[in-house]
């Protein structure tokens, strides 16, 4: 089975653009849900998170995502000593949930794909792009009470665009939803037509 890489900045769109795979029968792996699941689950991996951020990294038990952000998007040593705590754990979770898939490929959508090197286990890679000022507007919208320098900073710790399009198999332009599904819905095409495929595209 093929694992497709999806990744983009923050706000770009990656969630929209993982829903509509779905839609499509596409099994999607949601890297940073997963890895907060395991963040608030695996004894290991929390005392490791409190040593490394301090006991105020969980409050009664649940990650504390503000404190833990206000820390590592501020401190690039830290950020990376957390995704070496998490992404192991999170890739080994990843190994288990996809031999449990069906059909020809699965997305795994991650943030920084790119930045960890997680493509090179990819067969295909996808970047959804969209211009910095959208994907601002955006995230002001969707995270009550973040700022735009709070968004800026969490995208300096991020490779820009200009970096990752020529590392990607595939690039989407996420500004407007209905050219974003034609984009996918082709994408989809070329990815199965690699090995016979059985589906209804239902708006392709």
């Amino acid at each position: 089975m093929m694992i497709v890489g999806l990744t983009g900045g923050i706000g770009s769109g990656k969630s929209t653009v993982a829903n509509i795979f779905k839609e499509l029968g596409v099994a999607v792996y949601i890297a940073d849900d997963e890895a907060k699941k395991i963040m608030n689950t695996d004894r290991g991996v929390k005392d490791k998170v409190m040593f490394l951020l301090g006991d105020e990294a969980y409050v009664n038990n649940e990650l504390n995502r503000p404190y833990i952000a206000n820390i590592v998007f501020n401190n690039v040593a830290k950020l990376k000593q957390l995704n070496e705590i998490v992404h192991p754990a999170v890739a080994n979770h990843f190994d288990s949930w996809k031999n449990k898939q069906s059909g020809n490929y699965v997305i795994k959508e991650a943030a920084i794909l790119f930045e960890n090197k997680g493509y090179e286990q990819c067969d295909y890679t996808i970047l959804v792009s969209a211009p910095e000022e959208i994907r601002i507007q955006r995230v002001l919208k969707r995270d009550k009470g973040s700022s735009i320098n709070d968004i800026k900073s969490r995208m300096n710790n991020q490779w820009s665009d200009e970096k990752k399009i020529p590392m990607a198999d595939f690039v989407i332009n996420n500004e407007y939803l209905e050219k974003t599904k034609d984009q996918v819905c082709e994408i989809h095409k070329k990815i199965s037509s690699r090995e016979p495929y059985n589906s209804n595209l239902s708006f392709c």
